[in-house]
């Protein structure tokens, strides 16, 4: 669901006061002002407006804010229940049974003017595929893509993201290398892991040698993209049928830095089989 001109539904609570656009300056009054009455694109008060306007309107029809995800609108009664999610100007939302699905759309196309796109296929970069059995998230276009724009699109695949029998460290003494495209593909790399967790630790030890990266490090990175060119259709499979059960896991390496001898830790959040956190 994409709302039309969402900025200009904003109310504004304080007085703003703007200057007489160029070839519109009143000659009797150069110097006055214009105050405004509604939100205006390109105030930044307008994106506030927009949201609070919005969640005064679904609290009024029953809808709850997320306590953590303060984007996220819940209403929920007996065996009913609709999640919308917020960004921006753009609305995903799902719930059960149909009826209140419909009645969502009716109330939201009756205060705002909007659009149904359709079907979820793609958010902020993530490929979506509603399949029978679940969901399933990836980046594959973006993984492509990003391997052509480094130029190993005729590199041998890598089996894994990583050797296991070397450690990377700072290397002083190894060859300097360009520091933006070490940047530019560390950045490239923290964003896919936004649904490819198999590359998250490779990726988070590259990270650190970004101030000073070396022949090693680039190596390193550029082993991440030979995997990736293997796995590029790699994603998060969500399944329907799971247990509600909430089960976590921690695991730490206990100074493991060879640079600083700090330890490493990391945890991970399921519910049933589906990974949230």
């Amino acid at each position: 669901m994409d709302v039309k001109s969402a900025f200009l539904n904003g109310y504004l609570n304080e007085e703003v006061y703007v200057a007489q656009p160029k070839g519109f300056i009143n000659s009797e009054h150069p110097k006055h002002v214009y105050k405004l009455n509604k939100a205006l694109y390109g105030l930044k008060q307008v994106p506030r407006a927009w949201y609070d306007r919005l969640t005064e309107y679904l609290r009024s029809r029953g809808y709850s804010r997320g306590e953590i995800d303060k984007t996220l609108f819940i209403h929920r009664k007996s065996d009913q229940l609709l999640v919308a999610q917020i960004y921006v100007d753009d609305i995903i939302f799902g719930g059960f049974p149909q009826d209140l699905v419909h009645n969502f759309i009716n109330i939201m196309q009756s205060e705002f003017e909007m659009s149904m796109v359709g079907e979820l296929l793609c958010f902020l970069g993530l490929q979506i595929k509603q399949k029978n059995d679940g969901i399933f998230i990836s980046q594959e276009k973006y993984a492509r893509s990003m391997v052509k724009k480094f130029g190993l699109e005729q590199a041998q695949n890598k089996r894994t993201p990583a050797v296991t029998h070397v450690k990377l460290t700072k290397d002083t003494e190894g060859a300097e290398v360009d520091h933006k495209l070490y940047r530019s593909i560390v950045g490239s790399l923290l964003y896919l892991t936004a649904s490819r967790l198999d590359i998250a630790y490779a990726v988070g030890i590259c990270a650190r040698y970004q101030a000073d990266p070396r022949i090693t490090h680039l190596e390193a990175v550029k082993r991440i993209l030979k995997y990736i060119h293997g796995t590029s259709d790699f994603g998060m499979m969500y399944s329907y049928n799971t247990t509600p059960t909430l089960v976590g896991y921690c695991d730490a390496d206990w100074i493991v830095s060879a640079d600083d001898r700090k330890s490493t830790s990391g945890g991970w959040f399921f519910l049933g089989n589906n990974l949230i956190s």
